[in-house]
């Protein structure tokens, strides 16, 4: 990526053609609030998790019209010239709040809300949706595949079955759910993801034997590597392992077959050879389930990939990103009024909100307490949202580790029920407070 790179067309066309009406109405400087949230959870989940801000906040800065981007919207006849110049000098000037990366959310939680001009807000739809509804999908499920895991070190291992840089991101959105590593080097260097792998099947198949790849491998990446024994007879490749590394052996890998049963009986064969330390990793088209399934299963670590990748069945968290609130006029005092969709079936409720989560006196949650006014601090509430951007300066940039370490206490403060797999309601309910009914 250059540094010239903007992300301004990552967007639909219809932003830019409602900016055009909103130019030519007088409309297009009135100050409103948009705010992202779901309706709804995916099927089967009992909490959501916020993925993207980090990348968002990237993209934001990156969110320019320089010439070339301005030539293609003009040999394209996207827009007209008025537009064209005012876009020429876009810089978003506003203010930006979310819930922290990592945070767990619920249906209707303003995990995102943006103040500012018509025309600077409405341009970032579709690139905060993009990355938000991506990144909470994979983090999602990331954190479901982790709370199975009970533990054991999760290995992100699905590059090769995603975009390759939806890749990039979704090794990140897992490592903040918790996972351990990655296999996706990209992700090592732009985000700093720990990145870990060893040899596939081809490398045992590319030797004259297996004894010979297993020997090779051992002298080139040391005694801690992790051998892939199914290749061929699982119990031999294992023999044979332990032949060449004795009992310190890192680990062995297992692809294929009933995990559970293989694994049992490697462990077996390990321990007989006083390898009890060498580790057993397993792979092969693992989601949540298969992971739960293999909690009493000798299994020291899980590498997961096409599931994780994808959302584990939902491939984003519907997310969406509405005007809630615009002024009565342009001028810069112009009083904000609430504004709200009424279709059926797609309700969205006027008015700025924040977010909070009410806790009881043992710190478990009880409730995400969404309100239209900001409320005095009281005990038992925690604050959700974080100024991200003010003025149009990033102001809440963090490292990873922090929204990793966020994502850790948010679980925890949440109620059993969150750790169930099984179909039904969110972990906690959602209450909208008005100041109308106070």
């Amino acid at each position: 990526m250059t540094d010239d790179w903007s992300s301004a067309l990552l967007t639909d066309r219809y932003e830019l053609t409602m900016l055009q009406g909103a130019l030519r109405s007088g409309a297009a400087h009135r100050r409103t609030v948009f705010e992202m949230f779901a309706r709804r959870l995916p099927d089967a989940r009992r909490y959501g998790v916020v993925g993207g801000p980090g990348r968002f906040l990237d993209a934001l800065e990156r969110f320019r019209f320089p010439t070339p981007t301005l030539d293609f919207l003009s040999d394209a006849r996207v827009v007209d010239e008025t537009t064209l110049e005012w876009l020429a000098g876009y810089r978003f000037s506003g203010d930006v709040w979310g819930y922290g990366e990592g945070e767990c959310y619920f249906p209707g939680s303003p995990i995102l809300v943006v103040e500012s001009t018509f025309a600077e807000a409405v341009l970032l739809e579709t690139i905060a949706l993009s990355i938000y509804n991506h990144d909470s999908a994979i983090a999602s499920a990331a954190s479901r595949m982790v709370t199975a895991a009970g533990g054991r070190p999760m290995i992100e291992m699905g590059s090769r079955r995603a975009h390759e840089k939806a890749a990039v991101a979704a090794a990140r959105a897992a490592y903040i759910a918790g996972f351990a590593t990655s296999s996706n080097l990209e992700a090592g260097r732009l985000y700093g993801v720990p990145t870990a792998g060893t040899a596939a099947h081809a490398f045992v198949l590319l030797h004259d034997s297996e004894r010979h790849a297993f020997a090779t491998q051992l002298a080139a990446l040391g005694l801690d590597t992790t051998l892939l024994v199914d290749t061929f007879d699982v119990e031999r490749a294992v023999q044979t392992a332990l032949e060449l590394a004795g009992n310190r052996l890192g680990g062995v890998r297992l692809d294929s077959g009933d995990l559970a049963i293989t694994a049992s009986r490697v462990r077996k064969i390990l321990d007989e050879h006083g390898a009890g330390e060498t580790r057993i990793v397993v792979t092969g088209d693992l989601d949540e389930h298969a992971i739960q399934a293999l909690a009493v299963a000798p299994v020291d670590g899980y590498g997961v990939g096409t599931a994780l990748v994808t959302g584990s069945g939902s491939p984003t968290v519907s997310l969406v990103y509405k005007l809630v609130a615009r002024a009565r006029g342009t001028g810069a005092d112009a009083p904000l009024e609430p504004v709200a969709k009424r279709s059926v079936g797609k309700p969205s409720k006027g008015g700025r909100k924040w977010g909070y989560r009410r806790l009881d006196g043992q710190g478990v949650a009880g409730g995400e307490v969404v309100y239209d006014y900001a409320p005095e601090e009281t005990r038992g509430l925690r604050p959700l949202l974080r100024r991200l951007v003010a003025d149009g300066e990033v102001v809440g940039r963090e490292p990873l580790e922090a929204a990793r370490e966020r994502h850790v206490a948010a679980v925890a403060e949440l109620p059993a029920t969150a750790q169930q797999m099984s179909r039904g309601e969110p972990a906690i309910p959602t209450h909208f407070e008005s100041r109308t009914d106070m």
